[in-house]
């Protein structure tokens, strides 16, 4: 079930969206690239792994970072609670595209240094890796959209 909701939020949904957008209303690819990729992405991915960390923060502590104690299931909480936060703002974005600008900074951010970390990690198991690519992805894309348009957000 990760690695589907991971592939669709990070890849497919944005993509055809992009695609879609584009069909129906013309407007150039590039300058829908950062609306779709924040939308979903950065909304909707960190609402439902903010959710999965408040309510089962044991699988991010056993399956992504590879703890076993229950100590740090409460760090793991508000954690839960931060990328909840950040997801609503990034679906906000959708209606209010003067949170585009600064979610993409934020997900640049936090997605590129989630990957880093991910991949200083030796012995990475198959979700470390998932999530390892898809951050790295998704914040080189994020940084790419903001040379690929000029900036609508004044």
């Amino acid at each position: 079930m990760y690695l589907l909701v991971v592939l669709l939020t990070m890849f497919l949904l944005p993509a055809g969206s992009i695609v879609a957008h584009h069909y129906y209303f013309g407007l150039p690819y590039s300058l829908l690239i950062d609306t779709w990729f924040v939308f979903w992405s950065v909304g909707v991915r960190l609402i439902i792994g903010g959710l999965r960390q408040f309510f089962q923060p044991r699988f991010t502590a056993t399956q992504i970072f590879h703890m076993r104690g229950d100590e740090v299931l409460p760090v793991i909480r508000e954690m839960g609670i931060a990328n909840l936060a950040i997801g609503v703002v990034a679906v906000m974005s959708l209606w209010r595209p003067m949170f585009r600008l600064p979610m993409v900074i934020v997900a640049a951010i936090f997605y590129g240094g989630a990957g880093v970390r991910h991949a200083s990690v030796k012995s990475k198991g198959r979700n470390e890796m998932v999530a390892m690519a898809c951050d790295l992805f998704v914040a080189a894309v994020l940084v790419a959209s903001q040379f690929l348009q000029p900036h609508f957000y004044m």
